[in-house]
Formats: C-alpha cells, structure tokens, sequence
C-alpha cells in the first residue's frame, strides 16, 4: 500500500517542483531526512528519490528567468571555506582513499543542499515549507517511534533505520531534539490560525521527548535538558510551560525501566562509566590524530581506519594529562570520535576545527542579532521568533554533539543557510516593503489633506 501511495504521488509532486523550485528544495531535505526508501518495497524502493529530487529542483532553478542574487555573506563564505579545507584533507587522507572520498561525496551533496537553499529560498512561505518538511520527516518517525513505545509499555527501543544518516539511535535522538524547536515555532504560528495544527504540533512535540526518552541515549537525554532550560528562559509562557513539563514528566516515569534510570545514573559518575570513558579514548587519540598532523588532519574516517588507530595508540601514553581513567585503545579495531568537536579535530586538523566553530558559533550569534534587531517591530515578530528557534536548534546540536559523530549533519548546514537567508534577504525584503506601505499611506493622507484644504477654500 505504501508503495502504491508513493508512485501515485509522485507524478503530482514532480509536476510541484516544476512549477515552484522551492518545493522541490523541501522534499530534497525530506528525502535525506525521512529515507523514504526504508519505508518502501518491490519497485517503488528501486528509485533514488534524494537524488530524483535534487537532480529536479537543480534542472528547474536553473530553467528559471529570474534568479536571487546569491548573498554567502562572511558566514556562508566560512561554510565553503570549510567545503574546501576537507577537499584538501581528503586529497591528503591517512584513511583508505575510497571511504573518504566516498564521506567527501556525501558532504558535497550537504554543499549543495547548503548552496540551494541560499539560491532558492526568498520568503516567509518557502521557509516554513522547509521547516515542515524537517517535521513532517524527523518527527513523524519520532511520532511513530513514540507510538510503539507507548504501547509496549516503554519496552520498545527506538533506533533509526539501517543505511540512514540517523541509524544510529543517539544520533536519532539529538536529530529529535533539534526538530523541538521548529515545532514550536510553528506553533506559535499556526496557534491562531488552524486549532487542529495547533494540537498536532503540540502533540508532536510531546511524542518527540517520548522518542528522545525510548532511544535511552544519554546524549540525546542532555540535549533534551538543555533545550528545556534555554526555551524556559527564552520564552513568555513560563507556567504553560512548566505545567506541560511537568505532566509530561509524570506521564514518562510509568514508561522508563529501570535500565533506563540505570544509563542516566552514568552521567553523573563518568569514571565508571566503560562506555563514555571508552570514548574519551577516541578523543585522546583524535587529539593525538591532530597534533601530528594540525594542519588539515588525517582526512575522513581517519581514526576508524585501524592502521590509523593502532599507530596513534603508540603515543597514548606520551599525554598523561588527557585523563581516560583506566581505558586503553582497542587493540583489534578502530573507533569512532563520538564527539562532532573531536571528529572534526581528527578529521581537519586544529585549523579546520577553528573554521568549524567559527560558523558554528557565527550562525548562533546571527540568530541571535536578528531576534534582538526585529524585538521592537511588532510586523517582524515572526521573524525574531524563528531566528531564537532556529539558535535553540543549534544550541541543542552543540550540546548533544559533543558525545556524538554528526559533524556533517545536513540539518545543521541547511539551519545556517535559512538564517543567512533570513537576514540577507527575507528580512530585507519585508522591511521594504513595511517602508513602501509607510510611503504610500503617507502620500494618500497628504493628497487627501490638500484635497480637503482646497475644497474648504
């Protein structure tokens, strides 16, 4: 059924994104987001639709007459700078040379979807089509997941899809976390408009902290506190909040199991914890990994390559103060870094990870700029309140991400471009025309004015 659904659509939604790119833009982020190919059998799971999408939204810009001036700005600039440092760590890569080229392959397509949502995107509309694409990708798993552990009683593991970018069930868990804060924004957005999207937003986001609880990912738990905290302070609804919190939180503990509260427990005594303290050993050696090689690192999936691995485990003594409790390197096999800063550090070198944080941490700034310039302008509230979501979301990804191998995310890459866009042109673009209204209604009041001084006279 699922199969036939999907070829029958799929006419219609090509024919969409022929007509308005940027609806082709929000299903190539639902694609990789989604993976639709996961959901699907027989002939329907024997088509690439990431790539059927993009390779259709990237034909029909370039068919279009009038295209957006492209704005990188010195953010968007840092982003394919970035781009261009792992060109060269990968030419150079200590790994095996077809699985970093094969990574660099798939972080080129993250470029790209980067580079088309600052082509594409131009307006409010095309914005909040891509943020629920994010939602209706993300989250209806997360629903779904939530659903089945609901009903099992809390037994049911949530973990994401073989072959996904979110398989991994605590990479899944943050990817939840991150899309919280787009639910709310819509939320407030759809609060006056449709009860009935209201509600299911609403009821979103409480089966997405379900999911984060079902994944029992630590990380993801951290995360969650995290954008609790943040959106506490940042929002005006503080009681609401608390309350729903608070229902939430009494709801959860009939479903937690005791393995559940035992893996929460760990965070708090890190140095028994042979799990955490294992991947400490990962970032010693990332460390290691970039102080011999601080320039542009040891390339994609360096340290996972054993060669690497058992090589660089040859110093691990020679930094005592990088404490790893009783832990040592595997002695058979490579692991991952487990932590997007160390990854980034063993991958790129301390120059790459400098240019990481710095659009990182540049993007979080932005957001924040564009919500405090648009405070006191009542027509732009929107805007100030999809720029402090889209920050938590951020917030949540370097939080969560410190524990976690999802440096390349390509949500993260397609939130830094919305807020570039944000600013450079859909912000514009509504102050001029907020300015144009301004002007025309000021003309209509002197003209009639003038028609009523000469009447009288």
């Amino acid at each position: 059924m699922r199969d036939l659904f999907l070829l029958a659509i799929l006419p219609f939604l090509l024919y969409a994104m022929t007509k308005r790119p940027f609806i082709g833009l929000g299903l190539w982020i639902w694609t990789a987001l989604f993976f639709p190919n996961g959901w699907v059998y027989g002939m329907a799971s024997n088509i690439r639709y990431n790539l059927l999408f993009t390779g259709v939204t990237v034909l029909c810009y370039m068919a279009q007459k009038h295209k957006p001036k492209l704005h990188l700005g010195g953010l968007g600039a840092m982003v394919l700078l970035f781009f261009l440092w792992t060109t060269a760590s990968t030419a150079m890569t200590l790994a095996s040379p077809e699985v970093s080229w094969d990574i660099w392959s798939r972080f080129a397509k993250v470029m790209m979807l980067f580079l088309f949502v600052l082509l594409i995107v131009e307006k409010k509309l095309h914005i909040e089509f891509i943020l629920w694409c994010v939602v209706l990708s993300v989250g209806f798993y997360g629903n779904l997941e939530a659903l089945k552990f609901i009903a099992s009683g809390g037994g049911h593991k949530i973990a994401g899809m073989h072959g996904h970018v979110l398989g991994d069930r605590n990479e899944l868990s943050l990817a939840f976390v991150m899309t919280l804060p787009i639910c709310y924004y819509l939320l407030g957005e759809y609060r006056n408009r449709s009860r009935v999207v209201a509600v299911a937003l609403l009821g979103t986001m409480c089966l997405l902290v379900t999911a984060v609880v079902g994944t029992q990912s630590r990380g993801g738990f951290i995360a969650l506190t995290g954008f609790g905290a943040y959106l506490f302070l940042k929002t005006d609804r503080k009681i609401p909040i608390l309350l729903l919190v608070s229902v939430l939180a009494l709801g959860l503990s009939y479903f937690v199991s005791d393995e559940w509260m035992s893996r929460m427990d760990t965070i708090e005594s890190v140095d028994g914890d042979a799990s955490f303290m294992g991947r400490v050993v990962a970032w010693k050696l990332s460390f290691i990994l970039a102080v011999q090689n601080p320039f542009f690192g040891g390339g994609f999936k360096s340290l996972e390559y054993f060669p690497v691995w058992a090589e660089l485990s040859r110093d691990f003594f020679s930094y005592e103060w990088f404490y790893t409790g009783d832990a040592l390197p595997h002695t058979d096999v490579g692991r991952a870094a487990h932590s997007i800063y160390f990854q980034v550090l063993g991958d790129q070198g301390f120059a790459g990870l400098a240019i990481y944080l710095t659009f990182l941490g540049g993007a979080f700034l932005k957001a924040g700029r564009i919500a405090r310039d648009v405070k006191s302008e009542g027509c732009l509230k929107w805007v100030g309140s999809l720029a402090t979501m889209l920050q938590l979301s951020l917030f949540t990804f370097a939080l969560g991400g410190a524990a976690l191998s999802l440096a390349y995310f390509e949500l993260v890459f397609a939130i830094i471009a919305l807020l570039i866009v944000l600013e450079s042109r859909v912000l514009r673009a509504v102050r001029s025309q907020q300015h144009v209204d301004e002007s025309s209604a000021t003309t209509e009041a002197v003209t009639r004015r003038t028609a009523e001084t000469a009447a009288t006279s």
